[in-house]
């Protein structure tokens, strides 16, 4: 029997389990990628790269885009971009607990509260769940307040719905109040 069919067998009560194993499995999630310190585009690549390498199926890539930071702490643009993933996710913690390596092994500290970072690993959306807790909260609970994150995610899935809004991403975009200066980056 394999592990999938054994959890099945163990867990009836819970039909979202046969779901999230379906081959077909058609759940994506969203991951909103920044960096503004070193090699900005050579840390976004390579956070793609870890996301690969940790078995995470990247399936769409935005275009990279230069921001102005949304902070009081004086710090260089960013680039940012979204990606997409999918095809047999593992559960959304697990994914955040990847995310959290990778950024990790990049070099990622946490000294100085939105200070500038060698890479910025946002789990925005995993589907339409929801979750709030120390560890998690589900969809990230600014994503549709940011240029930076609506411009690039628009790019690649503007007909999708928040949900918990209920809106689409070209939506959130035309009515967001967020106008700052958000850029197709070019080398």
């Amino acid at each position: 029997m394999s592990p999938a069919q054994t959890l099945r067998a163990r867990a009836p009560a819970f039909p979202a389990i046969d779901f999230m194993f379906h081959r077909n499995h058609p759940t994506k999630a969203y991951v909103g990628l920044g960096s503004n310190l070193g090699d900005r585009a050579g840390n976004l690549l390579l956070a793609i790269r870890g996301m690969m390498e940790a078995s995470l199926c990247v399936t769409r890539v935005s275009s990279i885009y230069e921001t102005a930071p949304v902070s009081d702490v004086q710090q260089p643009p960013f680039l940012n971009l979204v990606a997409e993933i999918g095809n047999n996710l593992p559960t959304p913690e697990q994914v955040m607990a990847r995310l959290l390596r990778i950024e990790f092994a990049l070099g990622r500290t946490r000294e100085v509260k939105d200070g500038p970072r060698t890479i910025d690993l946002d789990l925005l959306l995993y589907g339409n769940v929801e979750s709030n807790t120390d560890f998690l909260r589900l969809p990230h609970p600014r994503l549709h307040m940011r240029r930076f994150v609506l411009e690039p995610l628009a790019e690649i899935a503007p007909r999708l719905v928040h949900p918990v809004l209920n809106r689409s991403v070209e939506e959130l975009l035309e009515t967001l109040v967020d106008k700052s200066e958000v850029k197709r980056w070019s080398p």
